[in-house]
């Protein structure tokens, strides 16, 4: 059944890219729609879907807040199950693809996986930089990509920098981004248009020299 999931892309991609959304926006917020399309453009088969908690706000109308990243590795395993076939990069917006990364080295270990896919990763909560997410990033050994802005309010390039990160990971920094990658065009002289497209050719680039 792979009617809770959205899916873009051609069918015969190389790849299929899973992608779960943020902790705040559903899975068809604009800039998960916005980044989904630019990775299908790019060939990629791309499939979204959304936690229990944020399916739970379109039918009561609420906002129940998120669960425990922790508490989220159960549902994404079961959609990594449910889609099946072909090599997979999983990954996600922000707290989506935190999750992902929580379950990325059993997962490559048993070769279910090709590598790891993160979009605006949040590597503290903001303002309180001194509650680093990056624990498990230090010894990860499934190979990732993480998009990131430069002002990001979830990580800066500035602290970033400063963080012991494992060498499989690979960081594009995309020049003013903000959290949804998006830049001020008229401080950076990028579009948000322009990011998403580099960040389209980055992926591909990366997911080329991935083995399968």
């Amino acid at each position: 059944m792979l009617d809770r999931f959205l899916l873009q892309g051609p069918q015969d991609a190389r790849f299929t890219i899973l992608l779960a959304h943020g902790a705040g926006a559903p899975m068809d917020s604009a800039s998960m729609t916005a980044a989904a399309s630019a990775l299908a453009d790019a060939c990629f088969r791309v499939a979204r879907f959304e936690f229990a908690y944020m399916a739970a706000r379109r039918a009561l109308e609420g906002r129940k807040p998120p669960p425990r990243a922790e508490k989220l590795i159960p549902e994404y395993e079961a959609a990594i199950a449910e889609l099946g076939s072909g090599p997979l990069i999983i990954g996600g917006k922000s707290m989506g693809g935190r999750v992902a990364s929580m379950v990325a080295d059993d997962l490559y270990r048993r070769g279910k996986i090709a590598g790891l896919l993160c979009l605006g990763y949040p590597f503290h909560p903001p303002g309180q930089p001194e509650k680093l997410r990056t624990g498990h990033l230090k010894g990860l050994t499934t190979p990732a990509l993480i998009c990131q802005g430069t002002r990001d309010e979830f990580g800066t390039r500035d602290e970033v920098r400063g963080y012991d990160l494992s060498d499989r990971i690979e960081i594009l920094w995309l020049e003013d981004g903000d959290h949804d990658l998006k830049p001020r065009k008229a401080i950076s002289g990028f579009s948000s248009a322009d990011h998403l497209a580099t960040m389209a050719k980055a992926v591909k680039a990366w997911a080329e020299r991935l083995p399968v």
